[in-house]
């Protein structure tokens, strides 16, 4: 089923002295399909939003390892991989939601010509709303301010950190660890 959220519509125009964000209208989720899986090895391919996630794999250009990896995930029954749909219903990320020790752990990644948009933080909405299971948590690196600010203004609050290695920026980072609870 697809459903669609509204956000605060505005528009993106460049003047002399300012700039106004665009946001999007509508946002949906949906069941991934087929041709969703080009768009997201074509999202991979940006290396700056490579490095805005800290996670990449090795090679972000090897097609068989990218398609190994989504079989994965499709195929997995304990998780939950949506399509993120803009407004002319292209995909313009995927939200996945899988387990760590046993514990719904959510992560999202939406092509750069969205960020700022609202997308990424109607589609979190979305999910929240149908997922009643708490507690959710999410990774995030400490530089990576958009999406903490997706997470901690719907509830999520920092537990922890942990120090990972980015392949995206061969070196160690930090991430946060929030949490989502019933509370």
């Amino acid at each position: 089923m697809i459903s669609t959220r509204r956000t605060r519509p505005c528009r993106r125009t460049a003047t002399a002295d300012r700039t106004v964000t665009e946001r999007s209208t509508a946002v949906s989720l949906r069941d991934v399909r087929p041709e969703d899986l080009d768009e997201f090895f074509a999202h991979q391919q940006d290396d700056e939003a490579n490095v805005m996630s800290a996670f990449a794999p090795r090679n972000p250009k090897d097609r068989g390892v990218f398609d190994y990896h989504w079989d994965h995930l499709l195929n997995d029954e304990k998780t939950q991989v949506k399509t993120i749909q803009d407004e002319q219903g292209r995909a313009a990320g995927a939200l996945v939601c899988s387990r760590e020790d046993g514990i719904p752990e959510l992560s999202f990644w939406t092509a750069r010509e969205y960020w700022g948009r609202g997308l990424t933080t109607a589609a979190v909405d979305e999910f929240l709303a149908d997922f009643a299971e708490r507690p959710v948590r999410a990774h995030v690196p400490t530089d990576n301010v958009g999406s903490q600010k997706v997470l901690k203004r719907r509830g999520f609050e920092v537990v922890g950190q942990e120090k990972v290695f980015s392949n995206a920026r061969a070196e160690i980072v930090t991430e946060e660890i929030l949490e989502l609870t019933g509370e």
